[in-house]
């Protein structure tokens, strides 16, 4: 890291929560962000970052919000979990499946898949543990309610369809009218772990849209219409009946829908949505 590089950083780090959206909305998005009077998706999902939801803080822990689920939905849709330990030790290691997913409960990014424990080590994943549990995910994009989270490490069964693959992650956005029918759109990421990451959006009746989110490639040819679409859209409805905004991150493993998380503000509101006029579209809805 070069000295101006840790200037900047420092800097960074130093400043308070509405400059630092403001100055990064500036460079990611294009404009300075309008934190009093919000229009756009983007500005208003920084608005939850600055004063969230008191509940968005234990849904946004991926242990915690597991008896939201199973209450909600039922716990059929609950990812197996393999182990939740208080302490990642040599020997919680040995007891492991030969596949599995480790994950951190206290932030975004924190995933780590094995799908041969034989090509991995204790030493590796607690250096890796240890480094996820010494960070701090509010100082990353500022979103408070990661604030409240007790951080922990956990391991899920990997999920592999028939085809030998990870299923793709659904990122089901709903916007819940005062009135009438949800709005939602589907991000599919496909092949997240591999290096040919697509992200592709859909709406509702599966229409491929020509709408980009972030950084992600997108595909030439849409994929096919998931046979339980209407099912996967159903559950997204249930989690999302409380709130005006939810993304709801759902799989589909050859039919069995499985729950991910909630996410309350994706992207920190930091997601440029190209054609830019989707960014004010959305912001309507909320």
């Amino acid at each position: 890291m070069t000295l101006s590089t840790t200037l900047i950083q420092s800097v960074r780090d130093w400043l308070p929560d509405n400059l630092f959206f403001s100055f990064r909305h500036r460079r990611t998005i294009g404009r300075f962000p309008k934190l009093r009077h919000p229009t756009t998706f983007n500005e208003k999902i920084i608005r939850r970052c600055l004063d969230p939801d008191p509940r968005y803080g234990d849904l946004s822990d991926k242990l915690k919000v597991r008896d939201y689920i199973a209450g909600k939905i039922g716990s059929e849709y609950l990812v197996p979990l393999v182990a939740e330990p208080s302490d990642f030790t040599e020997r919680v290691f040995e007891a492991l499946p030969p596949a599995f997913v480790m994950k951190a409960n206290h932030g975004s990014g924190f995933v780590h898949v094995v799908k041969d424990k034989r090509d991995t080590s204790f030493e590796e994943l607690d250096a890796l543990a240890r480094r996820w549990l010494s960070t701090d995910f509010y100082t990353i994009g500022r979103e408070r309610h990661y604030r409240t989270i007790e951080r922990r490490i956990f391991f899920e069964k990997l999920l592999v369809a028939q085809d030998g693959k990870i299923p793709p992650d659904l990122k089901i956005h709903v916007f819940n009218k005062r009135s009438g029918d949800p709005s939602i759109f589907i991000l599919v990421i496909t092949d997240r772990f591999g290096e040919h990451t697509r992200g592709d959006i859909y709406d509702a009746n599966w229409n491929m849209l020509d709408v980009s989110m972030g950084r992600y490639a997108r595909s030439t040819t849409p994929d096919p219409r998931p046979d339980n679409l209407d099912a996967l859209l159903s559950v997204a409805r249930a989690l999302a009946s409380d709130f005006e905004f939810v993304r709801v991150d759902l799989y589909d493993m050859d039919g069995t829908i499985y729950f991910g998380e909630l996410t309350f503000t994706p992207g920190a509101g930091m997601f440029p949505l190209k054609p830019d006029r989707v960014d004010y579209e959305w912001g309507s809805l909320m």
